[in-house]
């Protein structure tokens, strides 16, 4: 019986696999923008070059590392006081980021337009500049720019330049921001590689045979090498926080809502149970904060009224009474590396001998809550959004896995399931998970389960009095294409997507050679493909850094940020020589 049900499946695989060929053949008009958008690419980096070189000719004695050194605080200061010129400060970051990209590809766009508007800043009065006033900053490939594609690594959404800017992006201008470039993503941005078949893959500059992570791997990868010193980037199941991690920058998760979406491309757009959201990414934490103040301004709600109009609480970030803080070093699905419980106990320990309360947290049905209420929201629609997103385009390798997957029948999903949650419960239960909801009555029904973990998690979360929780952020960097092999070990970063709570990451440690040995031993909970592709992927990793999730209830973001400032002071002091 079980030889003629395996005959059936291969059967039923091997027609689902030659269906999507053709249907794939069939449609290849789409693949075939791909050649002309990797020309406009070329083009538009060499006006990019271009302009550095006229801006070199204005000031050709100008020495880039001061400006390059400079953190966002500061620059903003400077740049508003005229005590450097816009266009000294935007030819240093067009020539760092020309350089970052030939190492590690994470360049898309060059938006030529920044020329103009740093013309159009220069006439402003004093009174008129924004918090941003000439900064140059840099956007992931989604972000809405007038006469650029906004491509999610999608050949369908090649030669369909935005019409207006996005809110974000309006509201960045608004405040004196340069938006200069846009930087690589993963196809579909549904992984935390960083890989398409448009643009490439993104390296991790500190390790070249690693990933940047995903899916804002283009704006991780530029921050770690100063080719920008604030980015945009959008998270639906850690995409800010893992590129933030594995290139030791910082990222924010915002909560849902706070910031405005309007104007962000999705290839998957109308799901409620996972929220997808807005967030930036820099090289410390006083530049998120700076960031938020700016975004956080009457322009946003009146561009958005959707957003509410809450600006940023300052008495909240800038309080020093002592936290109560929740912490834990595993969630109990994925085991963590050596370097991700050493992070949570050095962090923790340092809280507590700076005032703070630590008390132990744990994680609520992280088996449920992972595979049933964030795999089975984000893939309600059986993958059908995404399947027709991708007709007509290559498949890029960091998502074929999933693709091939989602491709399958129902009844061969369904068969999977069954065979193997004996032999491969995980993979078992990813299978049920994309088969979809089916019916509108049990999507209801999803996202009222969503709901009811989320009351349970705030409940537990109250029962100890907690101000905020520290939890381990997915580290180290991965080598490119394990992701793919271990998307459960994403369970870390995906929880907060499903819960809606605002995230924000700090690097606190590098992974050392006593980590390393440590690895050898590492099993994992289940000892299964994707525990074993895990130990795989974060081998090698000595010297990468390493960071903790600080984390606070919804629309808390200042608090968020208030955690993230004090982990980032003991640990910087604890390094600075005496």
């Amino acid at each position: 019986m079980l030889l003629l049900l395996a005959l059936l499946g291969a059967a039923l695989l091997g027609a689902a696999l030659l269906g999507a060929a053709l249907l794939s053949w069939k449609r290849a008009p789409a693949r075939n923008k791909i050649p002309r958008a990797q020309k406009r690419r070329e083009v538009a980096l060499k006006q990019m070059e271009a302009l550095a070189q006229r801006l070199r000719q204005q000031e050709p004695d100008l020495d880039p590392k001061p400006i390059l050194e400079l953190p966002l605080v500061q620059l903003a200061q400077k740049l508003r006081d005229e005590e450097l010129s816009l266009e000294s400060v935007l030819c240093s970051y067009l020539e760092q980021a020309l350089k970052v990209h030939q190492e590690v590809n994470c360049l898309t766009d060059f938006l030529g337009e920044c020329e103009e508007q740093l013309q159009a800043l220069k006439k402003l009065k004093k009174s008129e500049r924004g918090l941003l006033y000439g900064v140059p900053i840099s956007l992931k490939d989604p972000f809405d720019c007038t006469g650029h594609d906004s491509t999610c690594g999608l050949a369908q959404f090649l030669e369909k330049p935005a019409t207006k800017d996005g809110v974000i992006v309006k509201v960045f201008k608004a405040q004196g921001a340069i938006p200069f470039v846009k930087t690589n993503i993963p196809q579909t941005l549904l992984s935390w590689d960083c890989s398409n078949p448009i643009y490439g893959q993104t390296l991790n500059p500190l390790n070249l045979k690693k990933t940047s992570g995903g899916s804002s791997g283009g704006e991780g990868a530029l921050l770690a090498e100063r080719g920008s010193i604030l980015g945009m980037g959008t998270d639906t199941g850690g995409s800010i926080r893992i590129p933030a991690s594995f290139c030791g920058v910082y990222g924010l998760r915002t909560t849902g809502y706070r910031l405005s979406y309007s104007g962000v491309a999705s290839a998957i757009k109308g799901k409620k149970s996972v929220t997808t959201v807005a967030g930036p990414l820099a090289r410390d934490v006083e530049s998120l904060a700076l960031c938020l103040r700016a975004l956080l301004s009457e322009d946003m709600h009146w561009l958005d009224p959707t957003v509410p109009p809450i600006p940023f609480r300052e008495e909240v970030y800038s309080s020093n009474r002592p936290l109560r803080i929740g912490y834990y070093e595993s969630d109990g699905y994925t085991q963590p590396s050596p370097s991700m419980s050493r992070a949570v106990q050095l962090t923790s320990r340092l809280l507590q001998d700076a005032g703070h309360q630590v008390i132990p947290f744990s994680i609520p049905h992280i088996e449920y809550a992972f595979e049933h209420l964030y795999t089975g929201g984000l893939f309600a629609d059986g993958g059908a959004t995404i399947l027709q997103k991708l007709e007509g385009d290559i498949v890029d390798p960091s998502i074929k896995g999933l693709v091939n997957q989602l491709r399958l029948p129902d009844l061969l999903k369904c068969f999977l399931a069954w065979i193997l949650k004996y032999t491969d419960p995980r993979a078992g239960q990813s299978f049920e998970e994309v088969r979809g909801v089916g019916t509108p009555k049990r999507l209801w029904e999803q996202q009222a389960a969503v709901e009811e973990y989320q009351q349970e998690f705030i409940a537990k979360w109250r029962s100890l009095d907690l101000d905020v929780l520290l939890a381990p952020s997915l580290d180290p960097a991965f080598y490119i294409g394990y992701p793919a092999l271990a998307p459960e070990s994403a369970s870390y970063m995906g929880l907060y997507n499903l819960l809606n709570f605002p995230v924000g990451v700090v690097p606190v440690t590098t992974v050392t050679l006593q980590d390393e040995e440590e690895l050898a031993f590492y099993k994992g909970y289940y000892g299964d493909s994707s525990d074993k592709n895990f130990k795989e992927g974060v081998r090698g990793s000595v010297g990468l850094p390493v960071a903790v999730q600080c984390i606070a209830l919804p629309w808390e973001e200042e608090l968020c940020l208030r955690l993230m400032k004090e982990v980032d002071t003991l640990v910087k002091n604890q390094k600075a020589p005496n």
